[in-house]
């Protein structure tokens, strides 16, 4: 009984270990570099476990991912309590998943194998979060290095997953020479090999590391610059219709957008930039963006003011003709016509030109309805409580039109600035700068918004083009390609951040080739996962 309490104890104060070190460098500013350890529990905890014959471990890892979920992303549940708890049991049981195939992988393989196997496993898992339809990839590993940003500025090669395959050398070197003085082998190799093992973890920490430093320090070349100014509103988007109408809250913007622009002059033909936020309006018709009420009376703002542009987001309408539903997301009007919703950014200048793009990686259950052919049907019999938004199924750019010069930029609109891979797009379609419109608001004074904030930096750093973002209630920010914070707002206050924004149009290795690192980790997983089908078939047949 002493023994098994002893062995509980260990096993909890691992699974405890694993989820703080992993949560912290998402939480608290400059803790990136802890993550490069944090996973050493977890491979200590399943080795314990397996030495010592514990049954049923599978409850000390699910256990030890349910934790660092919610450690980390508990604040979803401000938004929804339902959809929080689901994420967080959801995406721990993938975690586990994962986990459990490399706990299989460990009777079949030998040596270092299953190892190579868990890493590149879990890698392949977080490329394939970031395209498929139900999609949650906060806690890709390489973000943890979001607030650490001068030990990420090599992802302009790598990407994101290029962090999360730095983390795992970095744990598995750890774990690896721990294990070789634990058992003794250490001490029977020749000194070359107790040499090559003692420099291994150092060489794995410093070459990223001095990369990153001196990217860090070096100068990049600056294109020319355009005159920003981000108009944060501080609505309350939970009371946004019951206290004020569509026509108040365009009075805020309205009255915001003088403030902007007060004291240029009407003859000064340099581009403009004014961004607001994401959803700010509900009045577009998709099919022609000239017609709404909103949109009409920025223009008027801008009339006498040729070289500003206002980019903003909208919740936009198709209409349908149609005696059939034309898609299963159609909903009907009740009028022999049904519609079709997206999530959309939208452009305007004083002479009457705009256009728009909408979003295409939706937040599930809240913008759309995954797998609609299916979960449609199920939608609409309890009621139609799932939203579903429609994206464009491509980036498109938007322009901003002066006198002086056109700038063609891309707007990642919320949840749509995680995912690098995607906004690479945006940078190979010719965008010379990155926007971000979003409304963080629903998660109210929690690490939820300053997460998002902090992933914007890492797109910065990526694609090495500045970011303008606006949110609705903050923080707003100027963002250079260093991924640098160069001046921001107050969280939920009114505000206009006034600035500069650097045009770019050279390429990174990254927006060329894309994620390599999460290719030939898929690769690896898959004929490693090839090689453990066939030998477990084998034995079977053996046996």
């Amino acid at each position: 009984m002493e023994e098994y309490r002893r062995e509980k104890r260990m096993m909890t104060a691992l699974t405890l270990c694993f989820a703080l070190m992993m949560s912290v460098p998402y939480l608290i500013p400059h803790m990136g570099w802890l993550s490069l350890f944090g996973l050493v529990p977890l491979l200590c905890m399943e080795r314990i476990g397996t030495i010592c014959g514990i049954r049923r471990l599978w409850r000390w890892h699910y256990a030890g991912f349910v934790l660092w979920n919610a450690f980390t992303t508990f604040w979803v549940c401000n938004a929804t309590v339902g959809g929080g708890i689901f994420a967080i049991l959801a995406n721990s049981l993938q975690m586990s998943l994962v986990f459990g195939a490399f706990r299989l992988s460990r009777k079949v393989f030998r040596g270092t194998l299953p190892y190579i196997f868990f890493a590149a496993l879990w890698i392949a898992w977080e490329k394939a979060y970031f395209s498929a339809q139900i999609s949650w990839p906060w806690l890709t590993l390489g973000n943890s290095f979001a607030r650490t940003l001068s030990l990420a500025q090599w992802y302009e090669f790598t990407g994101t997953l290029g962090g999360s395959l730095w983390i795992w050398a970095s744990n598995l070197a750890v774990f690896g020479l721990m294990c070789c003085l634990s058992d003794g082998s250490f001490s029977s190799w020749n000194p070359k090999a107790r040499a090559a093992a003692l420099l291994a973890e150092p060489l794995i920490l410093i070459i990223p590391a001095a990369i990153s430093l001196h990217l860090w320090k070096a100068p990049i070349e600056e294109g020319d610059k355009i005159e920003v100014a981000i108009l944060q509103p501080d609505i309350d988007p939970y009371h946004k219709f019951q206290r004020l109408s569509q026509s108040q809250q365009n009075a805020i913007l309205e009255e915001q957008m003088r403030q902007a622009l007060s004291g240029r002059d009407s003859s000064c033909s340099s581009p403009l930039l004014l961004l607001a936020p994401e959803t700010f309006t509900n009045d577009v018709d998709a099919g022609d963006i000239t017609s709404g009420k909103t949109w009409n009376r920025f223009r008027k703002e801008l009339e006498d003011y040729p070289g500003a542009t206002l980019l903003f987001g909208a919740s936009s309408i198709d209409i349908i003709e149609s005696t059939a539903k034309p898609s299963h997301t159609a909903r009907s009007r009740g009028d022999g016509r049904w519609f079709e919703t997206h999530n959309s950014a939208l452009t305007v200048d004083g002479s009457g030109h705009g256009g728009i793009f909408h979003k295409n990686k939706l937040v599930v259950g809240v913008e759309m309805t995954p797998y609609p052919a299916f979960f449609c049907k199920i939608d609409d019999m309890l009621g139609g409580v799932m939203g579903r938004n429609i994206g464009q199924g491509e980036v498109s750019l938007l322009e901003l039109r002066s006198p002086e010069r056109n700038v063609r930029t891309g707007c990642a609109i919320c949840y749509e600035s995680i995912y690098g891979d995607y906004c690479r797009e945006y940078v190979k379609a010719g965008a010379e700068l990155m926007t971000v419109i979003t409304n963080d608001a629903w998660w109210g004074d929690t690490p939820g918004y300053r997460q998002h904030l902090s992933y914007a930096s890492l797109r910065a750093i990526e694609l090495r083009r500045d970011i303008v973002r606006c949110a609705n209630t903050g923080i707003s920010a100027l963002i250079d390609k260093h991924g640098r914070i160069t001046a921001k707002t107050h969280w939920w206050e009114k505000e206009i951040l006034r600035g500069e924004a650097s045009l770019g149009s050279g390429e990174t290795f990254f927006v060329r080739n894309g994620d390599i690192a999460g290719r030939i980790c898929t690769l690896v997983a898959a004929l490693l996962a090839l090689a453990l089908l066939t030998r477990l078939i084998t034995v079977r047949k053996d046996g």
